[in-house]
């Protein structure tokens, strides 16, 4: 039986990439550590405790501003689950942002972010995005090694397709648990990819097929990253698809950002959504999302995203 420490479980996760100051080398704060304290204090009032994180956040300052609240709050990190990312390095001089999911590079970016978390072991490590250049069984062998050591639970990726989540499990014996992709009513590829089979504006889609169902059948839960989309369908601007979307809210009686995430948890995928706004007021909106099912009809369902799409379906 999944137990509460199985990121599989969790309904709605709280992303961390806002928090820690700004995209720069520069020192974090105090005042950052206290932002990060509320809104970590935020997540758990509105029932979240599960936190994604990414080495690259902020140059590590999102783990490291993390780490402080956990030195200064015992008893926190028993109560939550913490899962960062690796495989992305950002540019530093001449040398350009790339990918890296070599063996030894997995286990010192692992190294690193515990140490600015300042945990013993990851709830749950994911491999950031592709690495054209990386062998299967030499990223399977170091995450091995890791879950051998006590230092990661479980494993999982981010913005892969089915096939390259299949390449690698076909070298693993541990499973790959999390599958973190964009996905939204703004970003509606993932869903639109079904329906648009056998259509003029196929071709037009980028995303791999297949992949939503290659999830489902080998039970890797799907983590949806800016499910909110910045508030482009929350903000006061007068559309049909904002419209609509505050309508259901206040029929509802909930908020308009627990609509775009009943969107996402209504579909039988199993989406969990990543929120990342550090304002209090905001996380506390999306709390329905963790106490309350996803209260959409089929039809309301229907209505939300062809009022996003702005044409009818095929």
């Amino acid at each position: 039986m999944a137990s509460e420490t199985d990121i599989r479980t969790h309904k709605l996760v709280y992303g961390c990439m806002g928090l820690g100051g700004g995209w720069d080398t520069a020192p974090y704060t105090a005042e950052d550590i206290h932002r990060a304290e509320t809104a970590i204090e935020a997540a758990l009032t509105a029932g979240i405790t599960a936190f994604d994180h990414a080495d690259i956040y902020r140059y590590g300052k999102s783990e490291a501003v993390f780490g402080e609240v956990l030195a200064r709050s015992p008893g926190l990190r028993e109560r939550i689950v913490v899962q960062t990312k690796c495989g992305i390095r950002l540019p530093d001089g001449d040398r350009p942002g790339h990918y890296d999911l070599r063996g030894a590079s997995i286990v010192r970016r692992v190294e690193e972010s515990l140490a600015r978390l300042r945990t013993d072991f990851l709830d749950v490590l994911l491999l950031h995005r592709p690495d054209p250049l990386a062998d299967p069984r030499e990223i399977t062998a170091a995450l091995a090694s890791l879950h051998a050591q006590g230092l990661v639970r479980q494993f999982g990726v981010s913005n892969m397709n089915g096939p390259q989540i299949a390449s690698l499990q076909a070298h693993m014996d541990l499973p790959l648990v999390v599958n973190q992709l964009e996905m939204s009513l703004h970003r509606r590829d993932w869903v639109e990819s079904g329906v648009l089979f056998n259509t003029a504006d196929a071709a037009r889609n980028g995303f791999a097929p297949g992949t939503l169902e290659w999830c489902a059948a080998n039970d890797v839960r799907l983590q949806a990253w800016s499910p909110i989309a910045q508030g482009r369908l929350t903000s006061h601007e007068d559309t049909r698809v904002n419209r609509l979307v505050a309508e259901i809210a206040r029929h509802k009686g909930t908020t308009p950002e627990s609509v775009l995430l009943w969107w996402l948890q209504r579909h039988p995928a199993r989406i969990a959504p990543v929120i990342g706004t550090t304002r209090p007021e905001g996380i506390s909106a999306c709390a329905d999302a963790v106490h309350r099912r996803a209260d959409l009809t089929h039809e309301e369902w229907y209505e939300l995203w062809v009022a996003a799409r702005g044409i009818p379906l095929p």
